[in-house]
C-alpha cells in the first residue's frame, strides 16, 4: 500500500509540474506577442518615437538623387539607335510572326501624314532614343522626366494613381516606388533602384524602323545611380518589355546617361518618323 502510494503520489507531482510549465510558456509567448506579434502600421512605431512624426514623402525618402540633366552614351545597339535600321532589320528583339508581319509593312510616310511622327518615342522605347533627359520633382509625391527628343513627358506618380479619362498617351501612367537596400537592424537605408510600371499608352514601335508593341504591353524599369572615383555619374536604366501580342518574350535592354553639370546641349526637338 505505501509503494501504491508514493506511486501516485509521484505521478501527480510530475503532472503539476508539466501543467505549471505549460502555464509559465503560454504566459511569456503572450508577452511576446503584445510586444510583436501584432505589427504597428509602417512608421507608426517610428512615429511614436519621434514625437508624432509624418513618414517620409518619397522626394525625402529618395536613397539618390536624380535630377539634373543626363546625356546617354550609346556604347551598345549602335546601328539600332544612332541610325534607323533598314526596314526588316529586328535584330536583338524576340520577335514572334505576328509583330514581324507588322513591322514588315513599316510605311513613315503614312505615319507622317497620321500625325504619328512619335511612335517610336513611346515609354517602351523613349529612353532609348539618343539624346538628354531633365529629371525633376513636379512636387513631393511625382517624378518629372523630360527628353529633349520628341520633347516627350513623363510623370511618375509614387502610390496609386487613377488613370485620367481620355485617350490613351505615348507615356501612358506610371507607378513608382523605391526599393531600398542596406539599413542593417533597422538603420536608415544605405541605398537602393526606382521602379516604374507603365501601362495605359498607345501601341507604336519598338524600334524606329516599325516593330511594333500593343496597348497591352507593360514595362518595367529600375533606375540606379553610380558615382565613380573621378567624379563621374551615371544613371544606368534597366528596361524590360512585356507584350502578350508582339513579343516571344520579353525584351530586356540596359541604358546609360551620364550626369552633366548644367544644361549644356539641351537641344529639343520634335519627334521623327525615319
Amino acid at each position: 500500500m505505501t509503494h501504491e502510494f508514493r506511486g501516485t503520489s509521484m505521478k501527480y507531482t510530475i503532472l503539476l509540474a508539466l501543467i505549471m510549465i505549460v502555464l509559465g510558456l503560454t504566459g511569456l509567448f503572450g508577452q511576446a506577442g503584445q510586444r510583436g506579434g501584432q505589427a504597428a502600421p509602417a512608421g507608426g512605431t517610428q512615429g511614436e518615437r519621434g514625437g508624432g512624426q509624418a513618414p517620409q514623402t518619397p522626394r525625402a525618402a529618395a536613397p539618390f538623387d536624380m535630377t539634373g540633366y543626363w546625356v546617354s552614351i550609346v556604347t551598345e545597339d549602335w546601328r539600332f539607335r544612332m541610325v534607323t535600321p533598314p526596314k526588316g532589320d529586328f535584330a536583338s528583339i524576340p520577335t514572334n510572326q505576328a509583330g514581324t508581319d507588322v513591322g514588315q509593312k513599316w510605311d513613315p510616310a503614312k505615319d507622317e501624314a497620321a500625325g504619328e511622327q512619335c511612335k517610336s518615342y513611346g515609354a517602351p522605347a523613349i529612353m532609348r532614343v539618343p539624346g538628354r533627359v531633365h529629371i525633376t520633382w513636379q512636387d513631393d509625391n511625382t517624378m518629372k522626366v523630360e527628353t529633349d527628343a520628341g520633347q516627350q513627358t513623363r510623370l511618375f506618380y509614387f502610390g496609386a494613381i487613377q488613370p485620367p479619362a481620355g485617350p490613351l498617351t505615348w507615356q501612358g501612367n506610371s507607378v513608382s516606388n523605391w526599393e531600398l537596400a542596406g539599413g542593417r537592424r533597422g538603420g536608415p537605408a544605405t541605398g537602393g533602384s526606382l521602379k516604374v510600371v507603365t501601362t495605359g499608352f498607345r501601341a507604336g514601335y519598338l524600334r524606329k524602323n516599325g516593330y511594333p508593341y500593343s496597348d497591352k504591353t507593360r514595362v518595367t524599369e529600375f533606375y540606379d545611380r553610380t558615382n565613380e572615383s573621378n567624379g563621374d555619374s551615371w544613371l544606368v536604366v534597366t528596361t524590360i518589355v512585356n507584350d502578350p501580342v508582339y513579343l516571344a518574350q520579353e525584351f530586356v535592354t540596359s541604358t546609360h546617361f551620364k550626369k552633366q553639370a548644367d544644361a549644356t546641349g539641351w537641344n529639343p526637338q520634335p519627334c521623327t518618323a525615319r
